[in-house]
Formats: C-alpha cells, structure tokens, sequence
C-alpha cells in the first residue's frame, strides 16, 4: 500500500505538471502556425496601403504569409476596435498611426478601445511629416514672412486641411495657438485631395497638408509654395524644405505616424518576434526607397519600447489641444 505521505506527494508532482504542461506547450508552439491578419484601418489606396503593403509582403520570409484586410470607416476607429477585441495570440495586427490611436482615443468619448491600454507597440515604420503651403498670390517666402503677412490681415486669412479631426487641423490650429491668432479660420474638406485642388486655384491661402511625392512636385513647379514642414527636422525626400522651428517657431512640430500594433496582452515572445521580423523590414533599402518615393519618412531605430514612448508623446502633444478646441468626433 503506499503511505498516505507519499500519495500526498505523487499527487502534488500531478497537479503541479497539469499546471506547468500549458506553459511548456506554449513555449513549444511555433510562431506562426498560420497566416498573420494585417488590419490597415483605411480604405485601400491610401497612404496605409503605402506603408503597410509592402511591409506584409517583405516580412514574409521571416513570419509567413500575413494577410491585408482594410476596415475603414469612423476615422479609422473601426478597425483599431476589430483589433482591440481580437484575440491577442499574434495572428491579429493593426497598421495604426495618428488618427485611430490619437485623435479618436481622445475626441471620442464612444471610444472602445485606448491608446496605451488597449494594444502591444511592436514597431514603428514611418513617419508623414505635414507641411504648410501657401499660394503662390501670398507674398510670404518663408513662414516668418507668412506669419508677419498674416497678422497684417487678420480678418483674411483661412486655411483648408483633409477634414474635421484630422492631423492636418490640429497642425493648424497648433500653429494659431504658437502664432497667438486665433482668428484664423479652419476650412474642413473631405480630404487632402480636395483642399490641395482650392489651393492651387487660389481659393484658399493656406493649406496644412501631409508630405507626398504630389506635394513635392506642385512646390517645385511653383504652383504652390511650401514655407515649411513640421517635423523635428528636414525631410530626406525634401532636404531643401526648411522646418518650422529652425525658422523661429518652437514647438510647431506635427506629424503622423505609422506602425505596428498588435492586441494587449500578446505574449512578450511573439511581440519580440515580430518586431524583429518588422526591423529587418525596416532596414531593407528597397523598402525604404519605396517609402521615400511615396512622401514617407522611413524610421532608423524603432521596437516596442521606442515605439511606445512615441505613442506616449503624441499624446501628451496633442490631447491638450483636442481639448482646447473641443474636438469632439461622435
């Protein structure tokens, strides 16, 4: 018979490897089994697709198959919430930037998903820097100009961005916060087709606009006249744009992001894993090229912790001016 002490034990050894056996099939599970699902939060074609295509196909030598599905709708808060709610196993990514993760986490109060409390930063891709433009009828050559032609005539000025809620306005209205004018008057369009069109045909004088290969292009033909970009420093596919503060205005830097994202609570492997796989991507000259070409800025250095205290400090940017103007986006 065996000793009550000994059952005691051998059935203890039991519950203990029943507890541990999860653990150990866990840790011996290859990752990924099966296709990886990339949400991009926007409608195809956009400067999302731009990014977050040719990531999915580079990133297959090291993670498989990944597949694209675009969600868009409500600014991109559709899609960030199918990611929020999915499964946090890996297999489920989101593509998100500035208008899922920033303004509507914080314009929205019919939000279901935050920022920083809802998601995994794995990695950070790209960067949009905005530029201001003006029409080649405002006599301003650079941005003190602009500003100094602009507190001449107070009563006149306007400026057009992709639409209500979008990172274009709060570069706006960031600027009239800096400039202290307030008077200034937002144009809303339903995106930034359409206001580069008033622009060039003189409808509007000013125009906060996301840097594409477009834009470049109208500057250097002189249709339109780029007084400055707004990120920390000079585009390398527009070296010869100055920024704005190196043109005297502390603080006027706005730009969108875009990265990678995956569920809260993903196991720290796989997030590893996959910023790994998202960093070999990044460094690839061919892809980089390719994000050149379309008006992006390509990251050196990124990974979760970077990518997560970039998130953090867009944030802390532009929550106080989501409150200040009273965006609201319900």
């Amino acid at each position: 018979m065996i000793r009550r002490r000994e059952f005691l034990a051998a059935a203890a050894a039991v519950v203990s490897a029943r507890a541990v056996l999860p653990q150990l099939a866990f840790a011996q599970a290859k990752f990924p089994e099966r296709p990886i699902r990339l949400v991009i939060p926007f409608p195809p074609g956009g400067v999302y697709d731009a990014v977050g295509r040719p990531w999915a196909e580079k990133v297959k030598t090291s993670l498989g198959t990944v597949v694209i599905e675009n969600i868009g709708g409500a600014g991109g808060s559709l899609g960030a919430a199918a990611v929020a709610r999915a499964a946090p196993d890996g297999y489920t990514l989101l593509l998100g930037g500035g208008g899922p993760l920033i303004i509507n986490s914080v314009a929205s109060s019919k939000s279901s998903y935050d920022a920083l409390k809802s998601f995994e930063a794995i990695d950070l891709l790209a960067l949009t820097g905005l530029s201001i433009c003006v029409h080649p009828s405002v006599p301003a050559k650079n941005l003190p100009e602009l500003i100094a032609h602009a507190r001449a005539n107070p009563d006149k000025m306007s400026y057009g961005s992709a639409g209500t809620g979008s990172m274009n306005q709060l570069a706006g209205e960031l600027f009239k916060s800096l400039v202290r004018m307030p008077g200034i008057v937002h144009v809303p369009y339903k995106g930034g087709g359409p206001a580069i069109t008033d622009l060039v045909g003189g409808q509007l004088p000013i125009v906060f606009a996301n840097v594409t290969g477009q834009i470049i292009e109208l500057h250097r033909t002189g249709k339109i006249r780029i007084v400055a970009v707004t990120t920390p420093a000079r585009l390398v596919g527009a070296p010869d744009i100055p920024t704005a503060v190196e043109q005297g205005l502390e603080g006027m830097i706005s730009q969108n992001f875009i990265g990678v994202f995956a569920p809260t609570g993903t196991p720290q492997a796989i997030v590893s894993q996959i910023a790994q796989a998202s960093g070999g991507v990044r460094g690839d000259t061919e892809y980089r090229n390719l994000l050149l070409a379309s008006g992006q800025e390509p990251v050196a250095e990124s990974g979760p912790g970077r990518t997560l205290q970039f998130v953090k400090d867009e944030l802390a940017r532009y929550t106080p001016i989501i409150k200040s103007i009273g965006l609201r986006i319900d």
